[in-house]
């Protein structure tokens, strides 16, 4: 790439607004008003006071003090050498990082979709993401430090967070790498024309695919559309039945 063109992919458009579900959450990740959706709608999303006994899992909510001294901190990859997926988000929430757990946010719309693009066979929490290993699946991030939205990132760390990421996948291993988050992996990889799905070269060797973000402010997509995105890219690895 020429210096001009370097310095546009630089400047290019924010990633993917991430972290608040609706505009009644604040950055912080604390509603104002409720939802009514009942279990079994494509919209219903659990409610915030987690104590998820239904998902095995039973946790406390973090304070508004402990999410505000989570910025900036980094949390442990989901890494194994050899899996079958390394999932990559753009950068951990407050949630995440008060928490140690990926995509930790409540309304994050990640783990639903794994589940229904056919990658778990029930609906993981996110306290339970030491179990994907062994399902050939990780987790890591474009950028290590946690933000209240993935917006506040600059396109340097998401340049450098590409690099890395490059190095962790020639150590690693996977067969394949999907981005969470179309902006992020163009400015990062410096692809201004990517599109969703799979990608024309490899990284390290590894297979690349594009998903959608997630966060509840891609109201492009819905909970069916991100998990049949998910699907396709399951149907792709010929992962076996879990």
């Amino acid at each position: 790439m020429t210096p001009d063109g370097a310095r546009a992919a630089r400047a290019g458009t924010p990633p993917e607004k991430a972290q608040s579900d609706d505009p009644a959450v604040d950055q912080l990740g604390f509603r104002e008003t409720g939802r009514s959706k009942r279990p079994g709608h494509p919209d219903f999303q659990e409610p915030e006071s987690i104590t998820r006994t239904d998902l095995g899992a039973s946790t406390t909510r973090p304070t508004r003090a402990e999410l505000a001294a989570a910025a900036d901190r980094t949390i442990p990859d989901v890494l194994a050498p050899g899996l079958a997926v390394l999932f990559v988000g753009i950068n951990p929430g407050l949630w995440s990082a008060a928490t140690g757990w990926h995509f930790a946010r409540p309304g994050n719309r990640f783990w639903p979709a794994l589940h229904r693009g056919g990658f778990t066979a029930r609906l993981l929490h996110p306290s339970q993401q030491d179990e994907l290993p062994a399902l050939g699946l990780g987790i890591t991030n474009m950028a290590a430090r946690a933000s209240a939205r993935a917006d506040e990132l600059s396109a340097e760390e998401l340049l450098d967070g590409a690099a890395i990421l490059t190095d962790k996948v020639a150590r690693y291993r996977p067969r394949w790498v999907a981005v969470v988050g179309v902006t992020a992996y163009r400015i990062g990889f410096q692809r201004p024309k990517a599109t969703f799905g799979p990608q024309p070269e490899l990284l390290a060797g590894a297979r690349l695919w594009v998903l959608p973000n997630p966060s509840g402010l891609n109201a492009h997509f819905t909970p069916v559309t991100l998990g049949l995105a998910f699907a396709e890219l399951r149907a792709a690895t010929e992962l076996p039945t879990p």
